[in-house]
């Protein structure tokens, strides 16, 4: 169920797999994306199955209308009956509110000040890593108090530069914007690595730790992946402060 999980001074992270989850083919078995054709009381009960594993209540998990874009919303409390943005980051200066992101590809990012208390989520597909969500999620953590020195930053499980083809002129493009994403498949054709890209992003701003997944989900049957299966579940990465 929780693929990886890790605590650094009060800050806590934690990807997902596809198992132990209760969703059936072609999203099994723990699909966490409400917006992808699986059964809404499935994916209820997986959020609520993830949240419990890692000792979250389920209703202070803050989720995202993901849409491949750069927004950035602060949060301080659960959506409850309001509407969820569409948004690719949230951020939050609440402890122990979770922020979640969902992907299948894309690569999940979670940051973290524990000194300051100031956690943020973003979704990073080639899109938004392009159109710069995650350093704008980065400028409202810094305007609520974070320093980059001391953000904890992790990306999560997603395609590899070695396997996300794309023509040409698209890596071009992109490299145009982000240099450290132009990439090269396994089979000698142009790709993007949109990991690397966050993690360059990242390094510019002065955010030092910094850790990535070595699965990349197109090669894991254990991840979701979009690129491979087209209907298929999400994956969810979480990131809260004690």
């Amino acid at each position: 169920m929780i693929g990886r999980r890790e605590s650094v001074s009060g800050a806590h992270f934690a990807f997902t797999d596809r198992w132990s989850g209760v969703s059936a083919a072609p999203y099994e078995e723990l699909n966490l994306g409400g917006a992808v054709g699986d059964d809404p009381e499935a994916v209820a009960t997986n959020r609520e199955l993830a949240a419990k594993s890692l000792g979250l209540d389920p209703a202070r998990v803050v989720w995202m209308n993901q849409v491949h874009g750069a927004d950035v919303v602060v949060v301080s409390a659960p959506w409850g009956e309001r509407p969820v943005p569409q948004v690719d980051a949230v951020v939050t200066a609440e402890r122990g509110l979770a922020l979640a992101v969902l992907t299948a590809d894309c690569t999940p990012v979670l940051l973290a000040d524990p000194v300051a208390g100031i956690a943020a989520a973003a979704h990073a597909g080639r899109p938004g890593m392009v159109a710069g969500v995650v350093p704008a999620a980065l400028r409202a953590m810094t305007e609520l108090g974070a320093d980059p020195a001391r953000i904890v930053a992790r990306t999560g499980p997603a395609v590899c530069g070695k396997c996300y083809e794309v023509p040409e002129e698209m890596r071009a493009d992109v490299a145009a914007v982000e240099p450290a994403a132009h990439a090269e498949t396994s089979w000698g054709t142009p790709s993007v690595d949109v990991t690397a890209g966050v993690h360059a992003q990242l390094d510019r701003l002065g955010v030092r730790d910094r850790q990535q997944s070595p699965v990349c989900t197109l090669e894991s049957g254990d991840h979701f992946s979009y690129r491979r299966d087209r209907t298929t579940g999400r994956l969810a990465g979480y990131v809260w402060l004690d």
